[in-house]
């Protein structure tokens, strides 16, 4: 078994939990041994998250055997394993997720000497007595307990992580930084920020200074505590006796530790905390407090959960509750007992939901996590969450006789829901896109829930991606054997294992336009509903637009850390994924990347577009020139300097630079190499000198302009040497020619190189702001563009020869991709006086890495489930679905109803994104409609006069049309227009066409009209 200390993480397989919890948090973890008590299915899913998670150990506790009621959520027993103890069955399965953690068993009674072997104890599914015992054990000796439970649609978590813990970092975001603009010297001092961007700070936060001149004494201080009094600025401390500030300076945010402490369970358990998940349901925490006191006392006078649906147990957990809350202190007393919630609490309690166990599970093991590395603000001290809007919005009595065990796998979930709802899971046809970290965990709850796992059901999942070491962290149904084989057929045959019964087909095709002859008409009306998995926004939208137009209920999530979130579209109720958009990214200037950088996300951006500007396009484009002969006519055509820019990298590439050797290319990297840090940076310098002003006065280099120095060549700093290795090695593959990493070699052969000294030159013009740039001329000589096109080589005289452009690829550490990222971005930023990023950072910014970890993964799915179960039985009413956001860091959870769908209007018809014009295109003498009789058909049937018709970007008709081409389109098949504008040939497996309209009314006016879905065939 791989051993791992303190020191080594192995960062192939942990990347992506890295970046979520840092190098330090992670070390914590892998001195933490941890035990769970309880292996049912919130067991399991705790289990299974901190295993991934890479803790130094997990001990599984379970003195009870397997019941058929325990599949419905125990995604590690098989039907094989009734009567088996329950730890013993499960630690093979936990065991295989993750090498680096040993899984034990322990089927003995939890006493002190035991425990006391044990950093974090999380007890599932216990007696409250037993949760006292251990949890007076755990408080006065030091141990950090998580007690969880659910109860059908119910879950409560507990944290006790003693009276001193220190919390390092509360919230997990990526510490802040600005520039300042200003200083005063007063008590407090107040600074005063660049009005580029809000500085972000909040009261109470503690900064830092560097940088600052004139008020010296600013720099490398202790943190101080600020206040914020405006968007651009804060105070600080007394600066009265400082120097004058004169410019400069960086404030940067400062984490720092706190101790924060926790009420043992009895204390809290009287006087309680809550935090509260959803709002709308202010008052339940409190109320499920003594309501689940009532279920534990409930359990130990009868010795069995209250039947499901049940009116006399219901009845009686009701007279309990009443009981707990008399005797309550005045902290946990409520005045009106909500006894309506109560008696949901019992009709349900005897259940065992996988989603609810996700969901809790997710959170719990994420808690666990918090008390062993001090990382994120743990729940203070409770946690209460139930989903009762899964149960069916009629409030029909549910016959209890329906909801009885039947010994099968599905008797958790019959006991909250009742037969035929089960029965109607077992037909689902679901499409889920992406089979990835939420692809893996939603595959789980749809094999645990029974969804597609009856006659006539069937899952389809899709996913062209195949699987690489960094998935094992998070993505479970992979183990390292699978590596380099296919996510939807492993994830397929995973969870097969789980429930034999799931029907279950795997593609490994991309969602879009080239797919539609797969997923066609035929394949979307026989979907019950689809499921994204997806990791980017493209895609996501065009599967929102095709569920709008099939009218399909679509089930969307995401996660980017600790945070995550869950989007249910419903067909006529909802607004869809893309009536609401986040804002798009905020790109960095031109100008800043190519020659003001002031952070090294500048020199990151700048590094990854050297690498596709030196070992992707050129060889493309070079390729391109070999094999296309209209290649360069086609460059001709393209806008501003670029056919200039096109031609002299292939000018450059087949004749000015090309390698014959190694040698050759090593002799191109050090020769680039003075290039790049030092000849550019010395004519910038010649262009804009160190004291130079600006026509205001203002000193040139300040604010975000970072003053340059060039850099000079050494052979014996690792970082220079880095770099021309890399840069060769990348530069020789795109030649097909051998590399090689013998420094020894390169370092005797760099010595005896020489670079000719660089001379600035005047009349170079740098454009000093992205407007200045696009202001300026572009013109390009055309006769120097002959010329080039004259010494370009014949390719007839080159065949045979191709190059080989290299993608980007940041999880290779052997491919000198992410060498020569680091060495070229933090030589720039050494050439800029900006702070250097170690490779973990730079795989991050450059790699455009989500951060992920599994604890948010499986309680995002789980919130995904629930929505699912309200699909399936039919749920109407807005308010019963819940679009959700989470953050576990912080914690933090919002619930609140999807919109409905903005209502637009023509004359008196109102409509929304749902609905449109379905018209038939074959009429009844076999014959199609012509654009004449379209038009007239709007005219008569609607009153709406169609001024422009369209199909994606062809334009079919318009009002202002020349005469003679109207004239030939109007008594044309619609379906021939469109063949003949688009120049495409519709497939065979299109039935119907999508048409956009606009229209005036019967008065003249423009009116705002759906779509026109024309039925072909």
């Amino acid at each position: 078994m791989p051993k791992t200390s303190e020191t080594n993480i192995d960062e192939g397989l942990y990347s992506r939990q890295l970046y979520v919890l840092g190098h330090e948090a992670m070390k914590h973890l892998q001195t933490s041994s941890v035990l769970i008590s309880g292996l049912k299915g919130l067991g399991v899913e705790i289990a299974k998250n901190i295993i991934l998670g890479g803790v130094k150990a997990v001990t599984l506790h379970d003195q009870g055997t397997a019941q058929w009621s325990d599949l419905s959520s125990q995604f590690y027993l098989r039907e094989e394993d009734i009567g088996k103890n329950r730890a013993e069955v499960s630690q093979p399965r936990l065991a295989e997720l993750n090498s680096y953690v040993p899984v034990s068993t322990y089927t003995g009674p939890l006493v002190k000497d035991f425990l006391s072997g044990f950093q974090v104890v999380v007890l599932t599914n216990t007696s409250l007595e037993y949760q006292l015992q251990v949890g007076e054990v755990c408080h006065s000796h030091g141990i950090k307990l998580v007690v969880a439970d659910t109860r059908g649609l119910f879950g409560q978590l507990f944290c006790d992580f003693g009276e001193e813990m220190i919390l390092i970092d509360s919230n997990g975001e990526q510490p802040l930084s600005a520039m300042v603009s200003m200083v005063t010297k007063d008590n407090p001092g107040v600074v005063t920020c660049l009005d580029e961007t809000r500085h972000g700070f909040m009261s109470g936060d503690f900064v830092s200074f560097t940088e600052v001149q004139g008020m010296s004494e600013l720099n490398g201080t202790q943190p101080i505590e600020i206040r914020v009094l405006g968007p651009y600025t804060f105070s600080i401390c007394d600066t009265s006796s400082f120097s004058d500030y004169i410019c400069g300076g960086i404030v940067s945010q400062v984490k720092v530790s706190k101790k924060i402490s926790f009420k043992s369970l009895p204390a809290s358990l009287a006087e309680p905390d809550f935090v509260i998940t959803d709002f709308a349901k202010y008052s339940h925490p409190a109320q499920l407090h003594i309501g689940f006191q009532a279920l534990h006392q409930f359990f130990v006078q009868y010795n069995r959960s209250p039947r499901p649906h049940n009116e006399e147990d219901a009845a009686e957990l009701v007279i309990l509750a009443q009981a707990v809350n008399a005797q309550a202190l005045p902290a946990v007393h409520q005045d009106n007992l909500d006894e309506d919630l109560i008696r949901k609490l019992s009709y349900v309690a005897a259940g065992d939901l996988a989603p609810i166990n996700a969901f809790i599970g997710g959170l719990a093991a994420q808690e666990v996590m918090k008390a062993c590395s001090g990382k994120f603000m743990p729940i203070k001290q409770w946690l209460y969450f139930d989903a009762v809007e899964c149960l069916p919005e009629d409030k029909v009595a549910f016959m209890e006789d329906k909801c009885l065990p039947c010994q099968n796998r599905y008797d958790g979930q019959v006991a909250v829901f009742g037969s035929e709802l089960q029965e109607k899971m077992g037909k689902q046809k679901y499409f889920m896109v992406g089979a990835g970290a939420i692809g893996c965990e939603l595959l789980k709850n749809f094999a645990m829930i029974g969804l597609g796992c009856g006659e006539d059901g069937e899952i389809t999942i899709t996913d062209m991606d195949t699987i690489e070491k960094s998935n094992l962290n998070r993505q479970f149904l992979f183990r390292p054997w699978d590596i380099t084989k296919l996510k939807s057929d492993t994830a397929a045959a995973a969870v097969r294992q789980i429930n034999p019964h799931i029907m279950v087909v795997s593609h490994q095709n991309r969602v879009g336009p080239d797919t539609e002859h797969i997923y066609d008409d035929d394949f979307f009306q026989n979907l019950d509903g689809v499921a994204n998995a997806l990791d980017n926004v493209d895609s996501r939208l065009y599967m929102d637009r095709r569920c709008v137009y099939y009218r399909k209920p679509l089930l969307e999530s995401g996660t980017l850390g600790t945070k995550g979130n869950v989007q249910v579209v419903i067909p006529f109720l909802t607004e869809s994924y893309s009536s609401s958009q986040d804002p798009p990214e905020k790109s960095i200037p031109i100008c800043t990347l190519k020659n003001f950088p002031n952070a090294i996300e500048h020199t990151l951006q700048w590094a990854r577009d050297e690498f596709e500007g030196l070992f992707k396009q050129p060889a493309e484009n070079v390729n391109q020139y070999l094999t296309d002969p209209t290649f360069v006519a086609r460059t001709m055509e393209l806008a501003g300097t670029q056919p200039l820019e096109v031609l002299e990298a292939i000018h450059r590439s087949l004749i000015l630079q090309r390698p014959h050797t190694w040698v050759d290319c090593i002799k191109w990297a050090y020769h680039y190499w003075h290039t790049q840090y030092s000849d550019i940076i010395q004519q910038l310098l010649h262009n804009f000198p160190p004291g130079q002003l600006t026509s205001s006065g203002a000193l040139f280099w300040s604010g975000p302009k970072r003053c340059p120095h060039p850099l000079t060549f050494d052979v014996n700093n690792p970082l220079h040497l880095d770099y021309v290795i890399a840069a060769a090695n990348l530069f020789a593959q795109t030649y097909g020619l051998t590399g090689s990493q013998d420094r020894t070699a390169v370092t005797t052969l760099l010595q005896s190189l020489q670079v000719p000294k660089f001379t600035p030159k005047s009349g170079i013009k740098i454009h000093v702001s992205d407007q200045e740039l696009q202001s300026t001329s572009t013109s390009v000589d055309n006769s120097h563009l002959e010329e080039l096109k004259a010494i370009l080589p014949n390719p007839e005289k080159l065949l045979g020869f191709k190059m080989y452009p290299i993608d980007f690829e940041k999880d290779d550490d052997s491919n000198f991709h992410m060498d020569f990222i680091v060495a070229a971005s933090n030589l720039r930023a050494e050439n800029y006086d900006i702070s250097p990023a170690d490779r973990h950072k730079s795989k991050l910014i450059a790699g455009k890495i989500i951060p992920a970890i599994a604890t948010t993964t499986a309680a995002i799915a789980g919130l995904v489930c629930l929505e699912l179960y309200k699909v399936v039985q039919g749920h109407q009413q807005l308010e019963s679905y819940k679009n959700s956001f989470i953050n576990l860091a912080v914690p933090f959870f919002t619930f609140s109803e999807p919109l409905a769908p903005p209502h637009h209007q023509y004359d008196n018809q109102k409509w929304t994104l749902w609905d449109r014009f379905d018209v038939q295109g074959l009429q009844s003498n076999g014959k199609e409609m012509t654009l004449r009789q379209f038009l007239d058909y709007f005219k008569t049937e609607h009153k709406l006069e169609i001024t422009m018709l369209s199909q994606g970007v062809s334009m079919l008709y318009s009002f202002f049309m020349p005469a003679i081409k109207l004239k030939e389109r109007l008594d044309q098949p619609l379906t021939e227009i469109v063949t003949r504008v688009s120049k495409r040939k519709l497939g065979c497996h299109v039935r119907t066409l999508v048409f956009e309209l606009c229209c005036n009314n019967e008065i003249g006016e423009d009116v705002e009209v759906p779509y026109v879905r024309y039925i072909i065939r």
